[in-house]
Formats: C-alpha cells, sequence, structure tokens
C-alpha cells in the first residue's frame, strides 16, 4: 500500500468548519482529524469604509475558502470533504470536485497517483440558500499583477484605453510593486492582501504527508472576486494566454497552467452566474494572444525591463536565479527582440551560453519531451524565438542556439504574427486592442 491509499485510511474526512470576513482580515477553519488549520488573509483595506453587497462578498469568501481547502486536503487527500459553513448543490460540487481533480493533475503525476474523478473525493454539503437579487453599480478594472511580462502587457493595454485601473496584487514583492510604479500607478490605489499559509501544513509535510502543485490561480480568482466586490469594479482583467491551454506530459491530459487555461476561465464565469448573481466579470484580456506576441509587445516598454521578475526560485530576493525552466524560457522569447547585452542587464548572465541546460531546453522546444513543470509556452513558440533568436546571432551563436540548429537544421518556424484565438471572453471594447497587436508586423 502506498503513501497516497495509506493516508486515506489514517484520515478518511477533511472538515470545512468555517469563514469568518471581518474587519481588516478573512480568516478560514480546516480540520483533518487531531489537525487544525487557520490560513488568514490580511487587506489593506477596512471593509467597513465600502459601499458593497455583503451577502455577496460573504458567498465568495465562502468560496475562496473552497478554492484554498484543497492546498490542505492535498496532504492527506482524504476521500470525504464535509462542508459545514456553506451550501452547496449538486452542480456546484461537481463543479468543485472538477477543479480539484484536474488542477491537481500534475500532483497526482508527480506522487506516483493513480485515481479517478468518481473515487478521488466526496464533498458532503447541504443545500445552498436561493440565489439573491443583488443589482450593484460596477465601473473600472481590477488587474492583478504578478509581476511578468504578462501583467505588464495588460496593464499598458488598459492604460492606452484610459481604463481606471486598481492593481491587486497577493503577498507584495519587489517586481510586482516596481512594475506598478513603471506602469505610473498610484501607490496608494493597490489593493495588496497578504496571504498565510498555516505552518501546521508545512510541519506535516516535513513528516512526510503528500505535498505537490495546486490550481493557485483559482484563488487568486476568487480572492480578487472578492476584492473587486468590495470595490465595486466592473471587471477583473487577467493576463493568462493562449499558449496555458497546452498540456505538459506527452500522452497525458496534466496542465500545470490548468487554473490559467480558457476552460477554468469558462468553468469560472459559469460559476459566478450561478452562486453570486450580478458581479464583476471576471477575464483574460491576452487570452486572445500567444506568448511569442505578448513578449513582442512588452520589449515596447523598457521602462519595465528593470522590475519585471517571474522566476519562483528567486521570487522571495526579487532576482532571476539563471538556472531553472521559467528563466531560461522567458530568456529564449525576449532573445528573439533584445540583444545580449540588453539581456545580460536583465538577468545577470548569458542563459543560451550554459550548456548544462541543454536538457531543459530540450523539454521546451523537442516533440515526444514533456515540458518543464512552470509556467511556460508552447514548443511552437519556443522554436520561432530560437531561429529568431539564432538569426540575430548568426555570426557568432551561443551553445544553445548551435543546440537548436542541429536539433532543427533548415528549421522553418510557424508564423505567429497574426494569430487570433477566438475562443476567449474579452469583452467587446477591449478587442481593438489587441488586434491591433495581431495586425502589426
Amino acid at each position: 500500500m502506498g503513501t497516497f491509499d495509506e493516508l486515506r485510511k489514517k484520515h478518511p474526512r477533511f472538515i470545512y468548519h468555517s469563514f469568518e470576513l471581518s474587519g481588516k482580515s478573512l480568516r478560514f477553519h480546516f480540520q483533518i482529524d487531531e489537525f487544525h488549520f487557520r490560513p488568514e488573509w490580511r487587506f489593506n483595506l477596512e471593509l467597513s469604509s465600502y459601499q458593497f453587497d455583503r451577502e455577496q462578498a460573504e458567498r465568495i469568501a465562502f468560496s475562496l475558502g473552497m478554492a484554498e481547502l484543497v492546498s490542505y486536503w492535498k496532504c492527506a487527500c482524504c476521500p470525504t470533504v464535509e462542508v459545514r459553513c456553506g451550501g452547496l448543490s449538486e452542480r456546484q460540487k461537481n463543479w468543485w470536485k472538477k477543479l480539484y481533480f484536474n488542477g491537481l493533475g500534475e500532483f497526482f503525476y508527480r506522487n506516483g497517483i493513480t485515481t479517478d474523478f468518481d473515487s478521488f473525493m466526496t464533498i458532503e454539503a447541504p443545500e445552498p440558500p436561493e440565489l439573491p437579487i443583488c443589482k450593484p453599480d460596477l465601473s473600472g478594472t481590477l488587474v492583478p499583477v504578478g509581476g511578468g511580462k504578462d501583467s505588464v502587457v495588460t496593464l499598458e493595454l488598459l492604460k492606452q484605453a484610459d481604463e481606471d485601473i486598481t492593481p491587486y496584487i497577493i503577498n507584495p514583492r519587489g517586481a510586482t510593486l516596481g512594475c506598478v510604479e513603471a506602469a505610473g500607478l498610484p501607490p496608494d490605489n493597490i489593493a495588496a492582501p497578504t496571504r498565510t499559509i498555516d505552518k501546521t501544513l508545512l510541519e506535516l509535510n516535513s513528516r512526510g504527508y503528500l505535498n505537490g502543485h495546486t490550481p493557485f490561480s483559482a484563488v487568486v480568482a476568487f480572492s480578487a472576486l472578492l476584492h473587486a466586490c468590495v470595490l465595486g469594479k466592473r471587471y477583473i482583467a487577467l493576463s493568462n494566454e493562449s499558449s496555458a491551454n497546452e498540456t505538459y506530459v506527452e500522452g497525458a491530459r496534466i496542465n500545470h497552467q490548468y487554473s490559467k487555461s480558457t476552460e477554468f476561465e469558462r468553468d469560472f464565469r459559469e460559476y459566478c452566474a450561478m452562486s453570486f448573481g450580478d458581479c464583476p466579470e471576471y477575464f483574460s484580456l491576452l487570452r486572445p494572444l500567444s506568448e511569442w506576441q505578448i513578449a513582442r509587445e512588452f520589449v515596447k516598454y523598457p521602462q519595465y525591463f528593470g522590475a519585471f521578475q517571474s522566476c519562483n526560485l528567486g521570487s522571495k530576493t526579487n532576482v532571476w536565479c539563471g538556472e531553472c525552466a521559467k528563466c531560461l524560457y522567458v530568456y529564449i522569447l525576449l532573445a528573439a527582440f533584445l540583444d545580449d547585452e540588453e539581456l545580460e542587464k536583465i538577468f545577470g548572465c548569458n542563459m543560451l551560453q550554459k550548456s548544462e541546460l541543454a536538457d531543459m531546453l530540450d523539454g521546451l522546444m523537442l516533440d515526444g519531451e514533456d515540458k518543464p513543470f512552470e509556467c511556460v509556452g508552447t514548443k511552437d513558440e519556443v522554436r520561432l524565438s530560437l531561429k529568431m533568436a539564432l538569426d540575430r546571432r548568426s555570426e557568432s551563436p551561443p551553445v544553445l542556439l548551435k543546440r537548436f540548429a542541429e536539433k532543427f537544421p533548415g528549421f522553418k518556424p510557424v508564423s505567429l504574427t497574426n494569430y487570433f484565438d477566438r475562443n476567449n471572453f474579452v469583452p467587446k471594447r477591449f478587442l481593438p486592442l489587441l488586434e491591433r497587436i495581431t495586425d502589426e508586423i
């Protein structure tokens, strides 16, 4: 019997006891037998200072707890989740199970867990109350800012549209605050909550309980919705691109970015409609675009070069580690448009000279190789960027570009110049901003 089966037998029930939204905080209480988890959100705004629909906000806060609980549930993968502080219809239960099951695909894969949708979890909850009728007066756009190039492009496009922008930053750090400053947006207009993980979870992980990737962007979605509800925002504009839909493991439906995918975006919008009534509209402004197009747009704004940073390993110290797949991927994208001198100022090194990253490069560019478990784009985008980077450095190509040339002699890349994914939820008023990008050559 493996760890998964042993833990499920030992801990058959996970309980979602309560949530408390008050003052400047939101607290949750989860339980697995003798282990209690009390994660907390602290807001940089006082709820009592705003006029908003309290019942709607409570429903969203409860749902944020449903998004949070999977991070604690996964340590023991309890067969039953008992919800004691809110109601869920059968349709809503299935919605949450779908999010958990697909969002934990990488977690199951990397922990060697074999399970199925029907058996991995049962959710017990009373029937929900009737959906209230609310007609809030909404305006402006909340923009989640993660510190990378994508949210920078979203900020710049919305600035061009003269949109009223409120940046949304979870656990602010150097890159996120630096990007907002580079955008010229006032710092006192930032919604910046602090999210705290209960240390009991970390203790259990150190004792051999299961750990791994969860659909964190679902947490971002519900927390952003709560803030947009309180602040009276009409839109929540994400920066997830079309490339987030690609799977990572050859022959398996495993997507590291599942909660950034079009499928999740569609599901989330449907959940909002059936659970919260008229509320802020969630969409990804960059969904019609490829990562390559976003990179091409990003390099037009050099004021961000010293501020942006999307390396997970270097996030705490606000640096690019120069060793991980995320760093290599972003370097390759930008190398299609920027010279080495500019790139070395950003990354602190020339990553295309690092022969030790050859296997990582293969995972990014070769069909039949699994993609690294990072937020990276499609292999077509990588190969196009590598070809453009090679053309810029044809006289003296670095080692990784030589490897690309050896693997793809005479390569002719797929053109992404006019790519536009019509499977998106961008409001019509913003579409001209994106169509302008695809028309540029």
